[in-house]
């Protein structure tokens, strides 16, 4: 079916919510985003458009912004990061020349879609806090403290970590802390660098760097492993003496990035199962949820947002393509939940890998030579099931 005479309202306008709102007022739908902040954007931090999302904003119309906002990516190197040596280099244009992995700085992905969503036709209203969700009657209904209203046919929940359609889908699942804390910065930039993403392995600790706007900046994300509990969530301050101290065993190339921190964030990493339930059909309307409300995931495998894209994209062609709400929002759910599943799962496979120690450290580390120099394609193909995957073929 056409999604012409159906209405949408998205909650949050991040990443999965302003490409969810642009795929479904491309094909027809009357949308409003409702967002609390009181601007778009947020604090600066860089994030990795791989080929699988890259896939969805070139459907989508938006290919030659991501071009113009982003760095095309030339290799992964990862390093000892102890001694700063390279451990194994994949050289992403020679082995993966027709594939394209680009580094963004967030706030310039979620203006590039915020003006899409808005040159599609959909309404952006900010400062307006949803913080109740009603399933009961016979179309979903949104709920502000001050009494705003909103029922319209498609209730879609793109409200992260601590959505209230995820909550309301899903009651009674509760995060657990992964003994991980990740600090985020950006420093400035050397326009010279290598268009490369370095990963820096450290027993029990990682740190990972790549450049953004041309090279002008450059992004900072840093694990550690430790006991306490640490609050969740992306904009708490911390002293950039303490990211120092807990990295003052590396490299000098990652220590000299970090002397140049002047403003750090500080958040702890938490598991939350991928949600059971993703979508609910009503008589007249459904609602769905996507992103981080669905399968929030750690950031050790960079697919956050590549999976938020996916998302977008294949609710909107599900029931763009189905003969009823009910039928598209669960072809939607069957569609993506075992993919969201496998990724989440790859991810925490690649934090032990990043973290290891002692003679486990040892061996692992020249086991990745070894596979550099005899097949230096393997990791790369190791991945392709995630890769190669191109939502808006199938």
């Amino acid at each position: 079916m056409s999604l012409i005479g159906h209405s949408a309202t998205v909650l949050g306008a991040g990443i999965a919510g302003l490409a969810a709102a642009r795929a479904l007022a491309l094909r027809g739908a009357e949308v409003t985003v409702l967002e609390q902040a009181t601007a778009l954007g947020e604090v600066g931090a860089g994030l990795q458009v791989s080929p699988n999302g890259a896939a969805v904003l070139h459907a989508l119309g938006l290919g030659p912004g991501l071009r113009g906002a982003s760095i095309r990516a030339t290799g992964v190197r990862l390093c000892d990061g102890l001694t700063g040596a390279t451990v194994l280099h994949m050289d992403l244009a020679r082995l993966r020349p027709d594939l394209g992995w680009h580094l963004v700085h967030r706030a310039d992905l979620i203006a590039l879609l915020e003006t899409g969503a808005r040159e599609a036709g959909v309404t952006v209203q900010t400062g307006t806090r949803v913080h109740r969700v009603d399933l009961l009657q016979d179309r979903p209904v949104a709920l502000t403290p001050e009494g705003g209203r909103f029922q319209r046919g498609l209730l879609v929940g793109a409200d992260g970590l601590q959505s209230v359609l995820r909550a309301d889908l899903n009651a009674g699942t509760v995060p657990f802390f992964t003994g991980q804390v990740a600090w985020r910065a950006v420093i400035a930039g050397n326009p010279a660098d290598r268009a490369e993403v370095e990963v820096h392995m450290g027993p029990r600790r990682h740190l990972v760097s790549y450049p953004l706007r041309g090279g002008t900046l450059r992004n900072i994300v840093a694990v550690e492993e430790r006991a306490e509990w640490t609050v969740e969530g992306w904009d708490h301050r911390d002293d950039p003496g303490h990211l120092r101290a807990a990295f003052a065993g590396f490299g000098p190339r990652a220590r000299g990035w970090l002397d140049q921190v002047a403003e750090v964030w500080l958040w702890g990493l938490f598991r939350h199962p991928v949600a059971a339930r993703w979508v609910q059909a009503l008589p007249r309307g459904g609602a769905a949820i996507l992103g981080d409300a669905a399968h929030p995931t750690l950031p050790f495998l960079a697919q956050g947002a590549n999976m938020a894209l996916e998302d977008a994209w294949v609710l909107a062609a599900r029931l763009a393509g189905a003969d009823t709400v009910a039928a598209g929002l669960a072809a939607y759910q069957a569609t993506r939940r075992d993919r969201a599943v496998r990724i989440v799962e790859a991810a925490n496979r690649n934090a032990r890998t990043y973290h290891l120690a002692g003679l486990t450290r040892t061996l692992g580390h020249a086991g990745l030579r070894a596979v550099g120099a005899v097949a230096p394609g393997l990791m790369l193909r190791r991945f392709d099931w995630l890769y190669r995957h191109d939502v808006t073929k199938s």
